[in-house]
Parts: structure tokens; C-alpha cells; sequence
């Protein structure tokens, strides 16, 4: 998605010319093939380390288009948020210490962007997902400012109809909607790049799927998502609903999504993938280009193939195929897209370490890794992985089972250090980057472990906005101390960074689990159950979920008066609802949602988003806010004056 010169207008003929020259460039990738100028025996790796903007209580701040005027290096760009970065790192030769200067390039990045993060007042956070996030943060207004990212949002809306649906069962069910493409930004990655020559493009696209799972168990670090505690490594089914452009029909006949892991082992060369993703995913949207590729390779050069580029980036291969011109010379990498950001530029580097050296190490040991593992396998292993990180049980070469860790430790990792040392990598940083898989493994301490095992320690009376800004406020704390996840101590509340801010909008300590009716229930339900839950009002909804009116302790007493005479056994609900109750949405101040409630005369305010019911406060909330408020006050008083 680097090309900026998108058509944000939806435009038949922006597309067929588009179309033109995609296929140009398939034909003159094809030339670049046939006439051997693409860049072979020589092996290069790179990585993109994309990071959050935070501000001082952990929460997202959109401020990326100011830190990259502070920053000013062109290896930094802008991601689809406003409140995400991508630092793009010089690719290195396999070789020696590529591996420590990757690393030391890192830290040199991810440095520049804290000082420029210090000087905005906001912090560099590394993690696969935001835990402060909420759908307040994605809207439009936090879409990076730039042409191609509106562009993108258009045809996505085009192919949606504008409604975006998720649900994901981890050990909370999420379910949720959204109106446009931002959902895709709750997403960050650290991507790594390994370069193949084109001969040996199927055979080594083979083994890297099929080390993605257990390379990625070892590296989950995405568990929850929205407030809710989801898969190990939530990127996955996140990324693979939000960005499914598939009409109902194309699902139920098998069409691939957008983001896949694939269907089958590779065979061919990589212009057949290129050429199968052409042929399956249209075109999303018009550009257009001054490169006429075939007649740059009749005078000597080399083409970028940017239209070709440009759609395989709309399409989210896993692990996926990339062409480019480095130094003058075209040449392919496989990038792998799974692996998240962070906890810590260590743990990252020791990731993209492992994942290096199975790349060179089990090819040699196995030969084709299709003829020794099923693709089925491998698949099932994937999403395994992305669900139960080191707890998954994996099916390896030969169909063998293995627990996670035992594959790693035993069989694994002893192949990566062996792959490493032999293509001549710096058997001091071999150790180094291996040795913290091998202990992570071992204790069990992955990112996403950490996580739940911080959440699972606190009390359940703390609000989830306090719960989560304490895992982004301390993962940062740690991050800072440059020890690696497995070395962390659990997440404690008071890193939360004050218990004032989580009681500043109504959405951060609303009541979510509601009891409800319909409109065409009887009287005598509502009763009922406003005597069992102890309630005082009962909201009314439709099929959609959809608030439809209220009904009061006060018009059931009203009913009850009239006598029998009064009323009947069918009176229903919409009788004696009200229909247009005092509503705030989630971001609606605490403050100013109590002055409603008292200038209104109202006991209690639904809380909703567009007509969607999606919480309530009522006046023993804000009582017990209020308690809670005031008894921590004291706590603190008392404190102070010990000291």
C-alpha cells in the first residue's frame, strides 16, 4: 500500500486502466524470469517494525503525522491510523552480525521515535494489539490524512456495503460492527523479509508456511482486543474478517478471502501466484502510472512493476510474495506477515532469529516439505497456534504429534542454531536471540501469557478500563527495562496510572450485561424480572439490538393502580413503554451524563452507539462510583500522611 497515487473515487474506467497495467507488468515480470535478471544466489534478510502511539495513561494518541514531521527519516512512515507508525529497516546481507545490526538499527528507530514521542508528550508502545483500544478510537478522524489510505476505505465500504462484522470466541465472545476499514488498524506487526532467488521460490514459500506455527506459538503477544480476552494471537481472526471482501454467495462456494494462509503447497513459480491472485481478487481501485515496464527492459533497466506491487499489496498472503529493486537489481523475498510487535525489540529479534534459521536449516534436513507434511497439517497447526500459542498441539513431519513446546525445544530450536551458524551467522548472536526462545518456551511466558496471567490477578470489582490501561501502561515500564517477556512480572493496578481515569466517561464503567425485553412481551414478564434482578427500569430493544424504549418501576406501579379493570393479561410491553428515553453514547463525560440524569429527572441513561444498545448507568453506579472514588481518596490521604 505504499502508492499514493490512488483514485478515492470509485471510477470503471480508473479500474480497467489499472487493470492494463497489472498485466503489463505480468508480462514483463515474466520477461524479468525468462532472461535471468532477477537477483539469485544471494540471500538478504529486512524486517517493517510497526508501533502504537500512546498518550501518558496508555490510550491511543493520534498524533503520527506530528511525529514524523519531528522524527524526519525517511525510513519512518505512516500506517492507516493516525496513531501508528512503521519504521522500514535497511535490508542486510545473511551474514556475520546481520543479525545484531538489524537489532541495533531497531533500537536506533524505535530511540528516534521516543525522543519525538517525549517532545508530543505521548509514548512508543510495541504490542500486536492496543488493550486501551475502543471503537472511539476508530473512526475516520483517526485515518492517517493521506490520499491512498481513503482510497482504500472506499473500495473496502464498496465491497462491505459499509458494515463490518466480526465475532471471535476466545474466553470472551466478542461480536461487534463497524462502519469503515479502520478495524484493520487495531492491528501491528513486526514483518520480517528473507530473500530467494527465483528457482528456489516454491521450495523455501513451502517451508515457510510450514514453520509458521511453531515459530509463531513461541511469539503470540496479541490476547485481547476491545476489552475482551480473545485468542493468543487475536491479529489473525481480527485481520482475516475485517479485510473479507467476499459477497455472500463467493463464501458459500469456497471463494478465498483477501487473508489467507492459502489452500494447497506451492508449485510453479512465483509468477503463478502472482497470476492465480490477479485472477482471483479484482481489482480494488484506480491509479495511475507513468511506467511502461517492457519498454524500460528493451532500454536496459529494470521496471518496479508498481501496479502489480500495488495490488499484491491489497492481498494478505501470510506469508506472502514480493517483488523489488534493490540497488539497481530486481529480486524476490518472502515476507512473513504473522509475527506481531513486540513485547521487547529482543523478543522480536529473537523471533525473526528462529524463523531465520529454520529457514535454513530444514530444507537441507527434510528436502521438499510437502513430501513429509500435509498441507492440511500444516494449516490446522497455524490456526493452533494463533489460538492457543505454546498450549497448542502441533501435527509435525511424518504425522507425528507434539505438544508446542516440546517440537520447539526438542526438535526446533536445535535446527534453527544449526541453520544459523552454517550460512555463517555470528555464533554469539546465535546464542543470544536462541537462548531467550529456548526460555520463553520453557517457562511458558509468552506475551500473551503474560497478559492473561496479569489479567486473571486482578480484582474483579476493578473496572476494564482499569484493567487494561494497566496492561499497556506496564507493558511499557517493561519494555523500557529492555528484559524480555519471559522475565516480566506480572502486571499489578497500581501501574495503571491512576484510578481518576477510568471513571471519566460513562462507557468506561457502564453495566454491559443487560437484562432486556421486546416491545411485544407481556407486562407481567417485565415485572418479574425487574423483582429478580432488583431493577428499577427495564430497557426494551428489537431484533437488531436496536433500543426501542424503556419501562419504569413508576408506570408498572401506574398499571398495578388501575385495577384489573385497568388492564389485561395481553397488555404488553409497548403499551407502557416509554418511547423516546434520555440516551448518551459510551464518551459521553461522567460528569455531564449526571447533570442529565438530574436535570431530566431520569434514573437511569441507556448507553448507546447509532441506535445499537450497548450499556446502561444507572443511579447505584454512579452511587457506588462515587464510594469508590471516595474511599480511594481517603486511602491515599491516609497514605500521604504516614509518610
Amino acid at each position: 500500500m505504499g502508492e499514493h497515487n490512488l483514485e478515492a473515487e470509485f471510477s470503471e474506467e480508473k479500474l480497467r486502466s489499472f487493470s492494463r497495467a497489472l498485466l503489463a507488468d505480468v508480462r514483463a515480470l515474466e520477461r524479468l524470469l525468462d532472461e535471468n535478471l532477477i537477483e539469485s544466489g544471494v540471500r538478504r534478510i529486512g524486517a517493517e517494525q510497526e508501533l502504537f502511539l500512546i498518550d501518558r495513561i496508555g490510550r491511543a494518541s493520534p498524533k503520527a503525522v506530528e511525529m514524523l514531521q519531528r522524527i524526519d527519516d525517511d525510513r519512518f512512515t505512516t500506517e492507516l491510523a493516525r496513531f501508528n507508525l512503521e519504521a522500514n529497516l535497511t535490508p542486510q546481507r545473511f551474514q556475520g552480525t546481520c543479525l545484531s545490526d538489524m537489532e541495533g538499527e531497531l533500537r536506533e528507530l524505535v530511540g528516534k521515535a521516543r525522543l519525538a514521542a517525549e517532545e508530543e508528550g505521548i509514548e512508543i508502545l510495541l504490542t500486536g494489539i492496543l488493550p486501551t483500544l475502543s471503537k472511539k478510537d476508530l473512526g475516520l478522524d483517526n485515518m492517517t490524512p493521506i490520499r491512498r489510505y481513503f482510497a482504500l476505505n472506499e473500495a473496502m465500504c464498496r465491497a462491505r456495503k459499509g458494515r463490518f462484522e466480526f465475532a471471535i470466541k476466545g474466553v470472551d465472545d466478542l461480536n461487534t460492527t463497524h462502519d469503515n476499514v479502520m478495524l484493520e488498524a487495531c492491528n501491528t506487526s513486526f514483518q520480517i523479509h528473507f530473500q530467494v532467488g527465483p528457482e528456489e521460490f516454491a521450495f523455501l514459500y513451502n517451508l515457510a508456511q510450514a514453520i509458521t506455527a511453531p515459530v509463531w506459538a513461541a511469539a503470540v503477544n496479541s490476547p485481547t482486543l476491545l476489552g475482551h480476552r480473545l485468542w493468543h494471537e487475536t491479529r489473525v481472526a481480527l485481520f482475516q474478517q475485517t479485510v473479507d471482501t467476499r459477497a455472500k454467495a463467493q463464501v458459500a462456494r469456497g471463494s478465498r478471502p483477501r487473508v489467507h494462509f492459502g489452500e494447497d503447497w506451492f508449485r510453479g513459480s512465483v509468477l503463478d501466484l502472482f497470476k492465480d491472485d490477479i485472477a482471483r481478487f479484482r481489482v480494488m481501485f484506480g491509479a495511475d502510472f507513468d511506467e511502461d515496464p517492457e519498454a524500460i527492459l528493451d532500454d536496459g533497466g529494470i521496471p518496479r512493476l508498481r501496479a502489480l506491487c500495488l495490488h499484491n499489496g491489497t492481498i494478505y498472503r501470510w506469508n506472502r510474495a514480493c517483488f523489488g529493486v534493490f540497488e539497481g537489481k530486481a529480486h524476490l523475498r518472502i515476507e512473513n506477515r504473522v509475527l506481531p510487535a513486540g513485547p521487547t525489540k529482543m523478543d522480536e529479534m529473537a523471533n525473526a532469529a528462529f524463523f531465520f534459521g529454520l529457514m535454513s536449516a530444514l530444507g537441507d534436513e527434510h528436502g521438499e516439505i510437502s513430501k513429509v507434511l500435509k498441507f492440511s497439517d500444516a494449516k490446522a497447526n497455524f490456526v493452533a497456534a494463533a489460538r492457543l500459542g505454546l498450549q497448542a498441539q502441533f501435527t509435525w513431519v511424518g504425522g507425528h504429534q507434539h505438544p508446542a513446546s516440546s517440537l520447539i525445544l526438542n526438535e526446533l530450536l536445535p535446527r534453527a542454531r544449526e541453520g544459523l551458524l552454517s550460512h555463517g551467522i555470528d555464533a554469539h548472536d546465535v546464542t543470544r536471540y536462541l537462548d531467550v526462545i529456548e526460555e520463553r518456551v520453557r517457562l511458558g511466558r509468552t506475551g500473551s501469557q503474560w497478559a492473561f496471567e496479569s489479567l486473571a490477578g486482578m480484582p474483579e470489582s476493578v473496572t476494564l478500563d482499569q484493567k487494561m490501561r494497566t496492561l499497556a501502561l506496564a507493558s511499557l515500564r517493561r519494555q523500557d527495562s529492555e528484559k524480555p517477556v519471559h522475565e516480566w512480572p506480572i502486571a499489578t493496578l497500581d501501574e495503571s496510572g491512576g484510578w481518576r481515569h477510568s471513571y471519566q466517561y460513562v462507557g468506561q464503567f457502564m453495566t454491559t450485561d443487560v437484562f432486556t425485553v421486546r416491545s411485544e412481551d407481556i407486562v407481567d414478564l417485565a415485572a418479574h424480572l425487574m423483582d429478580w434482578a432488583h431493577l428499577r427500569h427495564i430497557l426494551v430493544e428489537n431484533e437488531e439490538g436496536e433500543l426501542v424504549g424503556l419501562v419504569s418501576h413508576r408506570a408498572l406501579l401506574r398499571l398495578i393502580s388501575k385495577g384489573k379493570e385497568g388492564r389485561s393479561d395481553t397488555t404488553t410491553i409497548g403499551d407502557i413503554m416509554r418511547l423516546d428515553p434520555v440516551t448518551v453514547g459510551p464518551d459521553t463525560p461522567t460528569l455531564e451524563a449526571i447533570e442529565l440524569m438530574q436535570r431530566e429527572k431520569v434514573g437511569c441513561l441507556p448507553i448507546v452507539e447509532g441506535k445499537q444498545l450497548v450499556g446502561v448507568i444507572a443511579e447505584r453506579d454512579l452511587a457506588r462510583v462515587a464510594t469508590e472514588l471516595l474511599e480511594r481518596h481517603l486511602r491515599e490521604e491516609t497514605q500521604v500522611g504516614r509518610a
